[in-house]
């Protein structure tokens, strides 16, 4: 698509070599839904990529995580069933570890790889996509025109400036924190974010000393204090924290118990003390960002904020304002999450397309999202924060103590606290943060209650077996319908705490 500029001449355009009506840049999750929904009604289309061709999910994200989650937990089981009468002591073979995270990563990616290989050749272009002044995206020796561009380039981890330089090999990102041939002596996790804090437990429970950093005395991002302080004290009897620390200069240190150099991070703790860590690697785990500036997308017309957030955005299909383009996935900082990606390039690959029978859009997704660390962590709908900024929505908190909850105790692993946000007019559910066992599954039945606008009432109405850890969502549900002041028949029936 050509677009023209408001500032300065233009150099003369280069050599159209192809013109395509949808040009797809980028193939992770948003990119291939994006593509395989546009390739139903239209045959003249490409999609370009530059680096892996299957997913951030599969490749460096959800998938080797919790291939390395599960091995924790192994490890963690073996060493922490004294309790039960049952006394081991795990032998953890680290390269087995390591090399199980990448086989069964390889394993999924290979689906993913065989579904690309089946892809026309000549719709597939292996290389780093530029969109010049003209509107014309140039990749490798070709120069190609699209009516529409859909831009899916995900993201990747932010390091702060300087600190690639100053730690050298000592870094590490979740990028390549996998391709470890064997678990580290020890190991700094600056940020305690999902990414963060799941790895940093997992490489704690697999016999890694590790110690977590965070800016602000707060971890997966939990937006409910007593939920956040909750999170903290069930984490704390395994992870060494300083939270809300200040990190000052990093670099690294001659080893004398080893021929590669220590890293270090100068920092002050959360009472202002100034202290020095040092071990083998720093996994920088703040965040990721989007990569969109660097394509060169303003030549489209496309604005971006201070954040490298593009301006007007459909949350519901990633179009751009009345531009025949579409951003989608990570590239445009909506909400990160794979599920959201997934369905972001399927609406916007259903949007181009002729037919329109074909364009179903499906719904924007609620946002849920959850920490595979021990406890979990789920957060689902409106924060709580979003709620009491809202000055027309009378809202009350109904909450459950999974401390003494009846089958989490029988488990061992009773330690938690589910808030859930219920509208006094509606009888429905707001949002929900919670800690705790099987947070997994407890957030998604709530996402499907807000999903499909069900009542309370109408949850409480169903059936909940004796004894799950799920009944301590009915307590917690009971508490909102009582706080409501909407009376229920059985709410006099036994409790699940035994």
């Amino acid at each position: 698509m050509h677009k023209k500029s408001n500032t300065g001449a233009k150099s003369a355009a280069p050599k159209i070599t192809r013109r395509v009506s949808i040009a797809v840049i980028g193939a992770g999750t948003a990119g291939q839904n994006a593509f395989r929904q546009a390739s139903k009604t239209h045959d003249d289309i490409v999609i370009i990529n530059d680096g892996f061709w299957t997913t951030t999910c599969v490749q460096v994200g959800c998938m080797p995580s919790k291939l390395l989650i599960a091995a924790a937990e192994r490890a963690h089981e073996a060493n922490h069933s004294a309790d039960f009468g049952i006394h081991a002591t795990a032998q953890i073979d680290g390269q087995q570890v390591m090399q199980r995270v990448r086989d069964e990563r390889n394993h999924f990616a290979s689906f993913i790889k065989k579904q690309v290989a089946e892809w026309p050749e000549d719709k597939k272009i292996d290389g780093r996509a530029h969109i010049d002044e003209h509107g014309l995206i140039e990749v490798n020796n070709e120069v190609i025109e699209a009516q529409k561009i859909i831009v899916a380039t995900g993201s990747t981890p932010f390091i702060p400036d300087g600190w690639t330089d100053k730690l050298g090999n000592t870094l590490l990102t979740s990028d390549i924190v996998f391709e470890l041939p064997d678990l580290p002596k020890s190991m700094a996790v600056v940020g305690a974010g999902a990414i963060g804090l799941e790895l940093a437990q997992a490489f704690t429970r697999l016999g890694v000393e590790v110690t977590l950093f965070n800016r602000v005395k707060r971890v997966a991002g939990l937006q409910d204090d007593d939920i956040n302080d909750k999170a903290i004290d069930c984490l704390s009897d395994e992870l060494t924290m300083h939270l809300g620390s200040e990190i000052g200069n990093v670099g690294t240190l001659k080893s004398q118990s080893s021929k590669n150099p220590m890293a270090f991070l100068d920092y002050k703790n959360s009472a202002g003390e100034k202290q020095q860590w040092q071990g083998e690697y720093v996994l920088v785990a703040t965040g990721r960002r989007n990569t969109i500036k660097q394509l060169g997308i303003e030549n489209l017309g496309v604005e971006l904020d201070e954040k490298e957030r593009p301006k007007n955005l459909s949350k519901k299909t990633g179009k751009i304002g009345d531009l025949n383009v579409y951003i989608v996935g990570d590239a445009n900082v909506n909400i990160p999450l794979l599920h959201v990606a997934s369905d972001e390039g399927y609406s916007a690959g259903n949007m181009i397309c002729g037919n329109k029978k074909h364009a179903y859009i499906r719904p924007p997704a609620i946002p849920f999202s959850i920490v595979f660390c021990s406890p979990q962590i789920a957060n689902v709908g409106m924060s709580l924060p979003e709620i009491q900024q809202d000055s027309n929505l009378e809202y009350v908190i109904g909450s459950v103590s999974f401390d003494n909850q009846g089958r989490s105790r029988v488990m061992g692993v009773n330690c938690g606290l589910l808030h859930i946000y219920g509208c006094k007019k509606t009888d429905r559910i707001l949002g929900a943060s919670m800690v705790g066992p099987d947070a997994e599954y407890i957030g998604h039945i709530l996402a499907t209650a807000i999903t499909n606008d069900i009542s309370v009432k109408s949850m409480l109405d169903t059936p909940f077996y004796h004894p799950t850890i799920l009944e301590g969502l009915r307590t917690a549900l009971r508490d909102v319908q009582h706080k409501m002041e909407i009376p229920y028949q059985n709410q006099d029936a036994q409790e699940d705490n035994f």
